[in-house]
């Protein structure tokens, strides 16, 4: 086998781990997924080492994102989906468990390389990954390189204050960008519009229990042209432009990719927040265009990220 061929990339997630086999031309040969022991190390180690088993037995390198903060040594420091991973030294025993070389990052770091070598940013060199969840997560290239900060702590970019006096975080810090403008914030905003009365539109599909609304049921009304729906998407998408124009004045991305589920609306909320956006970024109207995107790899970016590191 040549030097740099396939690799193995595994992204651990709270549930399920997911793992492909990637040909250097960035092909999935191959897919594997297996549940996450999120409560046991030992068993997510073993869980890993299998599942790298089953997609090849040459034992090519192997990279692996994990839902957490990694430090530098690929030791997990905490994970709030895989509570089983505190101070984990996930690189030494994935290394010793599966005979390959490894490498361990974060699983929003590892999403934002492989959207941006094989993705929707694929050829540029500054590139922000935004995912829109149950939180936010963040991943950064800048000059053509993953960059995780001084402890592999970087990209943690829904911990930032956009309202001193704004909803309490789950991180227990009010008004980070995470409470106002993450997915769960997106159906939070529309149980509120129609409890105060601004979206019968949305409580009527739900047969006028408005504290069943979720993002989920706002944008399938959105898709479907509900204009409560659409209002809800249009504020929800200038929460998110708050941040990004934010970080955009910091970073200076080329590229911003919007992963996530809330992406999946494609440009009932990209439009929207590409116009915020301007409005919210210094110099908006002089600066170079910052494009904003959807990601294109879904659920496989982490894996196939983590597998191009192991390059």
């Amino acid at each position: 086998m040549s030097a740099v061929g396939p690799r193995v990339g595994i992204d651990i997630g709270g549930t399920k781990a997911l793992g492909v086999l990637l040909a250097e031309d960035g092909t999935v040969l191959a897919e594997q997924q297996a549940p996450s022991p999120a409560t046991n190390f030992e068993e997510l180690v073993a869980t890993t080492a299998a599942l790298a088993d089953a997609l090849d037995a040459e034992r090519v390198p192997l990279g692996v994102g994990v839902a957490g903060y990694v430090d530098r040594s690929g030791v997990v420091r905490t994970s709030p989906n895989l509570p089983g991973l505190v101070d984990a030294p996930m690189h030494d025993a994935i290394a010793r468990a599966s005979g390959r070389t490894v490498t361990v990052d974060n699983d929003a770091n590892v999403a934002a390389v492989g959207e941006a070598t094989y993705g929707a940013a694929r050829g540029a060199d500054d590139v922000l990954l935004v995912t829109l969840g149950t939180g936010i997560g963040g991943g950064l290239v800048l000059g053509g390189r993953l960059y995780r900060g001084a402890h592999g702590g970087a990209g943690e970019i829904g911990h930032f204050t956009v309202d001193p006096a704004g909803p309490q975080c789950a991180c227990g810090a009010p008004g980070h960008w995470e409470a106002v403008a993450s997915g769960t914030a997106f159906g939070a905003l529309g149980r509120a519009r129609a409890r105060a009365g601004r979206a019968p539109g949305l409580v009527a599909r739900v047969d006028g229990a408005a504290d069943r609304i979720t993002g989920e049921t706002v944008g399938t009304a959105a898709a479907a042209g509900d204009t409560d729906a659409i209002a809800v998407v249009v504020e929800y998408a200038d929460r998110v432009a708050l941040g990004l124009a934010g970080l955009a004045a910091v970073l200076d991305p080329a590229v911003v990719v919007i992963g996530g589920g809330v992406c999946s609306l494609g440009d009932i909320l990209l439009a929207p927040l590409r116009e915020s956006f301007l409005r919210h970024v210094e110099g908006g109207d002089r600066r170079p265009a910052v494009e904003i995107v959807a990601a294109t790899l879904g659920p496989r970016a982490g894996a196939i990220g983590a597998a191009v590191l192991a390059r």
